[in-house]
């Protein structure tokens, strides 16, 4: 439950890096941000479909 956690909190992070990066327009910042917005976040919906919420045993 608390890799779920951490997933979920880098994934709101970098959504909110990419905000930035696109108010900025900052190119790299915005392709960097919205990776990890997607990866993070990827995981983080995966990790509850496989393990449930709270974690099953």
């Amino acid at each position: 439950m608390g890799l779920m956690i951490i997933f979920a909190l880098v994934s709101l992070f970098g959504a909110a890096g990419t905000l930035s990066a696109l108010k900025n327009k900052n190119v790299l910042g915005l392709l960097f941000g919205a990776g990890t917005f997607l990866v993070f976040g990827w995981f983080t919906v995966m990790t509850v479909l496989n393990s449930g919420y709270p974690a099953a045993h």
